[in-house]
């Protein structure tokens, strides 16, 4: 198999901005993580590129990482963050996009109560020039979040959008709860059905709580089924994957859900589609 490309991981400075979604049960992950600390992981793991995605809604917390990218070759590129709320979210949208490293954008959605709040229509010109300057759409999303996402999907056609963390389903009650399960499923199919769309292969261990590695198992094979080996896409969350799990204990628990693909599919999984949704080359 050629090399992985780690599509979702984050670094962060903690005096460098706010991250106020750290909360007292994220202790274990709440100081500096560099490129220093994730180079042997990477090397251990045969991740020779990462798409570094932003951890916090604030213009500080881009500039950041496009300082840490200027100086580190393994970021290929960097998922931003811009206001959509401000007067001039289209020009931030263009300025950011004349950025090189910038290859997409992504709003907090999982932080904002209204589930609705993306679909405001003063957003549609954010989109629009979204769409204009080859940005893509990082959906940070809960289950809760997938009617409107679809809504999205319809409105925009031509914006290349990526799931993120298969919408973070709630694999922990799936246990006592295997309603959970059919409902995160069925609405997954329904945004599924529009092509722009792509997921993301990333995040599940966090989500999985005391649950065992079945059931993470289990949220793997329903987003092949659901989205195929050409519409998935393969990343980390490290380091706030940390939270549940080593990065090689995600490697190998990918590598073993994997396992029967083609190589063809497997490299789609773990690199291709990453390169081609992001617009990079490793």
């Amino acid at each position: 198999m050629t090399a992985r490309i780690d599509a979702h991981q984050h670094y962060w400075q903690l005096g460098r901005s706010d991250y106020a979604w750290m909360q007292p049960q994220h202790a274990a992950i709440s100081r500096d993580f560099l490129p220093k600390d994730m180079a042997p992981l990477c090397a251990a793991a045969g991740v020779t590129g990462t798409m570094l995605i932003q951890a916090d809604a604030t213009d500080r917390e881009t500039d950041f990482m496009l300082e840490i990218a200027a100086v580190t070759p393994s970021v290929l590129g960097v998922v931003g963050w811009i206001d959509f709320t401000a007067p001039d979210a289209v020009a931030q949208v263009e300025r950011r996009a004349a950025q090189a490293p910038i290859r997409g954008l992504r709003p907090m959605l999982e932080f904002i109560p209204d589930s609705d709040w993306i679909l405001q229509p003063a957003f549609a010109p954010v989109f629009r020039s979204m769409i204009a300057t080859g940005l893509t759409f990082d959906a940070l999303v809960h289950p809760h979040h997938l009617a409107a996402l679809d809504s999205l999907l319809r409105r925009y056609p031509d914006l290349p959008v990526v799931i993120d963390h298969g919408a973070k389903p709630k694999i922990a009650t799936w246990s006592k709860d295997p309603d959970a399960l059919k409902t995160w499923r069925k609405d997954m199919e329904r945004v599924a059905q529009h092509p722009q769309v792509l997921c993301k292969l990333s995040g599940l261990l966090t989500e999985a709580g005391e649950n065992s590695r079945t059931a993470v198992l289990t949220a793997i094979q329903a987003l092949l089924e659901v989205f195929g080996p050409s519409r998935l896409i393969w990343g980390s969350d490290w380091p706030v994957m940390t939270l549940a799990g080593g990065y090689q204990d995600w490697v190998d628990l990918c590598d073993r859900a994997l396992a029967g693909l083609t190589a063809d599919e497997m490299d789609a999984v773990y690199r291709d589609n990453a390169c081609r949704f992001y617009r990079i080359n490793a």
